[in-house]
């Protein structure tokens, strides 16, 4: 049992419990409810039964409500407390969405439901697909992939049929090297090559290297923007006419369009294909691997090569392209069915709430909250580059120099004042570096609160007090962790810490 004290000295509220895992709390016998007697039946299965026990733990009703609640209480989520995570956009999730992605007609739907029973279903996909397309600019959108990072598949897979449908076999792909690792990940999954790009003092692609690498062999180049140090790329045309100049096709990855959404268009910027990440941009929640969602806009040169299924918009209603027959030059399916339901009804409802005129106030709004961090750290901490920034502030660790104190030890400080820390060492290019996205749902009041806990920290390490952050957290569940140990030797059986 600990008994922390938070840094001003308040008492917590309650105290947090150790307890060994739900199954070693399990007991023969033990149940929450009473099951009928199961009736006399005749045996098919013979000896495929299961001889054994399948090993459910045996609890009462009130030892899984608190075992589960008390896990939720050790769980940081973006309900209970801010979530500065950079090139995360973790936003507030409203609560209208999640209303209406629970009501009975979205939330029962089946994949295999006949067409004729579920037009508004695919009439809710088709307005969704309206927007993305309207607001990038771009012709076609592909709405069946998972997320981001299939996005990103699909996206290259388009580019690379189109490359295939003019006889052309290109294998190079150029990267900067800032890009989300997911980048180089996808291109080479589709049997690419990657060469990086390096960037220039203020941040942004070296053009110079750029058009020296463009070639006869190159595919595409896959640049964000704004980019992972949080800046907009200001040679956009430039770039986008170097790349097709060189035959090539301009991918652009959309993790980062909730800072000009509404203000920018993809499409004039001469992109050819972009995935958008529906849990960051347009509040759907980040899924723990479940519930992403990654749709891919294409340009008028790439949509005839949209993976299957699309919805059609006919005279007598909505019905789906599913077969080569249809599309022959389809890249094919991504995944089952039509996509993430549940995101596409969230996302809808977060455009339909906030409009054109919302959207771009969310987007300065996220913009404004990001300079605002940055105008109020820059004296205290190093800004990795000069001028003001985008969707998120970007920090290096020059300011902890002879302080013996590191980007790691300041993280885990940051939880024992009751924050989430900021995203750590990424982008590469900058050392020790801070990425921090306050996104447009978080108030002044909490930003003070988190500018306030950094300065504290800052005016600690140059004090001498190294030793405090090398024990941090104190004040957390677990402690501090060998991550080197744990990542080469995982404990994956529960023991008693001591």
């Amino acid at each position: 049992m600990n008994h922390p004290t938070n840094p001003k000295g308040e008492t917590p509220q309650t105290l947090i419990l150790e307890q060994p895992l739900i199954f070693e709390q399990g007991q023969e016998g033990r149940c929450g409810v009473d099951l009928p007697a199961i009736p006399e039946y005749r045996d098919r299965l013979g000896g495929l039964r299961r001889q054994d026990k399948i090993g459910l733990p045996g609890l009462s009703e009130p030892q899984v409500v608190r075992h589960y609640t008390r896990l939720s209480q050790k769980n940081y989520a973006i309900d209970s407390v801010f979530y500065p995570l950079g090139s995360c956009t973790m936003k507030h999730n409203p609560r209208l969405n999640e209303k209406l992605a629970r009501l009975p007609g979205f939330a029962e739907l089946h994949p295999l439901q006949p067409l004729s029973t579920v037009q508004g279903a695919l009439e809710l996909i088709d307005h969704l697909a309206h927007w993305l397309k309207t607001l990038t600019g771009m012709p076609a959108v592909a709405m069946s992939p998972a997320a981001g990072a299939q996005g990103e598949f699909c996206g290259m897979a388009t580019i690379k049929a189109a490359l295939l449908a003019r006889g052309e076999h290109r294998t190079q792909v150029l990267a900067p090297e800032s890009a989300h690792g997911t980048n180089p990940a996808s291109a080479a999954s589709l049997g690419f090559s990657v060469e990086s790009i390096p960037a220039t003092a203020d941040g942004r692609v070296d053009m110079e290297i750029l058009k020296a690498k463009l070639g006869p062999n190159t595919a595409a180049l896959m640049l964000t923007n704004p980019n992972t140090c949080g800046l907009f790329e200001r040679d956009m045309i430039a770039i986008a006419k170097a790349v097709h100049q060189a035959g090539a096709y301009f991918y652009c990855d959309g993790a980062n369009f909730n800072a000009i959404v509404g203000r920018v268009r993809p499409s004039d910027l001469g992109i050819d294909a972009m995935h958008l990440n529906l849990h960051k941009t347009f509040s759907t929640p980040h899924g723990g691997g479940g519930p992403g969602a990654g749709p891919v806009v294409l340009s008028e040169e790439l949509a005839r090569f949209a993976p299957l299924p699309y919805v059609v918009h006919e005279a007598q209603g909505f019905r789906l392209v599913e077969h080569a027959a249809e599309a022959d030059q389809s890249i094919g399916r991504l995944k089952g069915f039509h996509g993430q339901m549940g995101m596409f009804v969230r996302a809808l409802a977060y455009l339909l709430s906030h409009g054109a005129d919302g959207l771009w106030q969310a987007s300065g709004d996220a913009v404004l909250s990001a300079n605002y961090l940055l105008a109020s750290l820059k004296d205290v901490m190093t800004a990795s580059f000069e001028g003001p920034c985008m969707h998120e502030a970007l920090f290096d660790d020059r300011f902890l120099k002879d302080t013996g104190v590191s980007t790691l030890d300041v993280a885990k400080a940051l939880l024992d004042l009751g924050f989430h820390p900021m995203t750590m060492y990424f982008p590469l290019v900058v050392h020790g570096a801070m990425l921090i996205e306050p996104t447009e749902t978080e108030s002044r009041e909490t930003l003070d609160e988190f500018i306030a806990a950094l300065r504290h920290l800052v005016e600690q390490a140059r004090d001498g007090q190294g030793e405090m952050f090398h024990s941090a957290p104190r004040n957390t569940p677990r402690r501090r962790l060998d991550e080197t140990l744990a990542a080469r030797k995982p404990q994956l059986r529960w023991a008693p810490l001591r």
